[in-house]
């Protein structure tokens, strides 16, 4: 498995867009050491996969427009294996996964761009605030099956999550230890279908990234502590799993896609990756 943990990971996509930038480039200027703003770089730069990575895409293509104007960077929300496969392929310049990359996944390097907190969501009128991840495990497993077992109210647990594939469904499972024995009475294809199915079911639990949560659901801490950027950079909250770009190792990447890796491991993409509810590494 080849993944690389820090930012620092893309020292070398910084090193190769500077070879565009040329000598002119003012060492002052964090946009153009970023990604190269001084050379005039066009193109497009397909991007595709994680759906709970969209806040984050969408903020670092925002920030790199106003950079590079003619380079246009695409965004399909597919969900995480598709985005790997997309690099393994080739038909995606970067690949998008909410997860590391398993044993299986070869042929690609997975960098870690920015770290998530997986929340587990409960309708706003449960009163439970708190669980364990033993708890979380039992009622993901059908072994607590109501509220009332838990100190809430009588009412009927409904377990919602997210389809097979999905980084995020991955990420939740693999950490509360529930891998294929989820009892789930919805599997949904987003974090947002998931957070409006608990919304609208007074007995519902489900999990949603950080980056996506509203106030139209409720987080509840895990074993006592708050899902939040402090929380997840610090290792405290348990439920949390990487955002990745993957790419293809045997491409030569073109200096739009040098250039876009560059500009998310600057200063300036860490503050729009925060922004945009995630945590950056730096």
């Amino acid at each position: 498995m080849n993944i690389k943990r820090t930012a620092a990971g893309l020292c070398a996509a910084l090193l190769l867009a500077a070879c565009f930038t040329g000598c002119g480039s003012s060492a002052s200027d964090p946009a153009s050491n970023a990604s190269g703003a001084s050379a005039a770089i066009s193109g497009k730069v397909s991007t595709g996969g994680s759906t709970s990575m969209e806040k984050v895409v969408a903020a670092l293509q925002e920030g790199f427009a106003e950079l590079r104007p003619d380079v246009t960077v695409t965004y399909d929300p597919t969900g995480s294996g598709a985005g790997i496969t997309g690099a393994m392929e080739q038909t995606l310049d970067i690949g998008l996964s909410s997860r590391d990359l398993k044993d299986s996944e070869t042929g690609v390097t997975g960098t870690v761009v920015a770290l998530d907190g997986i929340a587990v969501i409960v309708n706003n009128t449960n009163g439970v605030d708190d669980l364990s991840i033993e708890q979380i495990a039992a009622i993901a497993k059908g072994e607590v099956t109501n509220w009332s077992e838990l100190g809430g109210a009588d009412v009927k647990i409904a377990v919602i999550g997210r389809e097979a594939g999905s980084g995020t469904r991955d990420g939740f499972e693999s950490i509360v230890g529930v891998e294929d024995v989820c009892a789930y009475d919805q599997e949904l294809t987003s974090t947002g279908a998931v957070i409006t199915a608990v919304s609208s079911n007074e007995g519902a639990i489900g999990y949603a990234s950080l980056s996506a949560l509203k106030d139209t659901v409720k987080a509840v801490t895990v074993d006592g502590v708050v899902c939040s950027e402090s929380t997840v950079l610090d290792g405290t909250y348990a439920i949390q799993r990487p955002f990745v770009f993957v790419t293809n190792d045997s491409v030569e990447p073109s200096a739009a896609v040098l250039a876009f890796l560059a500009f998310a491991a600057s200063p300036e993409a860490a503050d729009l990756i925060r922004i945009a509810g995630a945590v950056p590494l730096a």
